[in-house]
Order: structure tokens, then sequence, then C-alpha cells
């Protein structure tokens, strides 16, 4: 998958009305989620996704952060200056996006890394 169509499918899947507020959806998911796994798992995520979106994992210079999937959501809604509720929508637009771009056995890494609740926003029930 290329950057461009993964901008379009986050796109199509959160119904934003541009690219760019896609592109800042994306920025402010995938940077919670690398602050949650670890500088390993965020650079075999990366390894699989485009560049562009790769590199926001990459940049991630933080130690990990335990985050449970409601302070996962507020710190995106934070980012993105809306409600826990609608960070809920922005997170599994963007993390179905990465499932939908990565292997099955890289999905599973990240899944095990995180606590329960997290895997519904990839869209599978692992």
């Amino acid at each position: 998958m290329q950057y461009q169509e993964f901008v379009a499918a986050v796109r199509q899947r959160g119904e934003y009305g541009s690219a760019a507020e896609a592109e800042q959806v994306i920025r402010t998911v995938l940077g919670v989620l690398a602050a949650r796994l670890t500088p390993d798992e965020a650079h075999d995520l990366a390894s699989q996704l485009p560049q562009g979106v790769a590199e926001i994992l990459e940049d991630q210079s933080q130690p990990t952060l335990r985050l449970s999937v409601q302070e996962f959501l507020q710190r995106i809604a934070a980012g993105v200056g809306a409600t826990t509720r609608t960070a809920e929508w922005d997170a599994g637009a963007v993390l179905s996006t990465v499932a939908d771009a990565i292997t099955y056995g890289e999905l599973n890494d990240v899944i095990t890394q995180l606590p329960s609740g997290y895997a519904s926003l990839f869209g599978t029930r692992s």
C-alpha cells in the first residue's frame, strides 16, 4: 500500500472531508500508538507501512507509556480536539487501515503488546 492509498482509505473509513484532515488524524493516532509500543515493536510495525506513515512511528523518542484504552483515546481526543467518542472513531479508521496494510503476524505482535480492548480498534476481536 502506498502513502496516498493509506490516506484515502483512512479518509473513506473516517468519513473525513479532506485528505489533510485524514492526515492529521493519522499523525495523532499513530503518534499515540508509538508512545504505547516498545521502540522495537514500533520499528517492526513501521517497516510494513508506507513511507510518510512509517516515520510517525519511528519518530517516537519517549519511553513506552502504559496507557489503558481510555487513556489512549483521551490522548487522541486531546490531539485532534475532539471527544473520546470521536477519538474512538478516529482510532478505528486509522488502526483498521493499519491492520489491512500489515501481515497477520505483525498485527498479532502489536495486539499482543497491548492490553485487552485495543484489538477492536484494529477491527479484530483477538
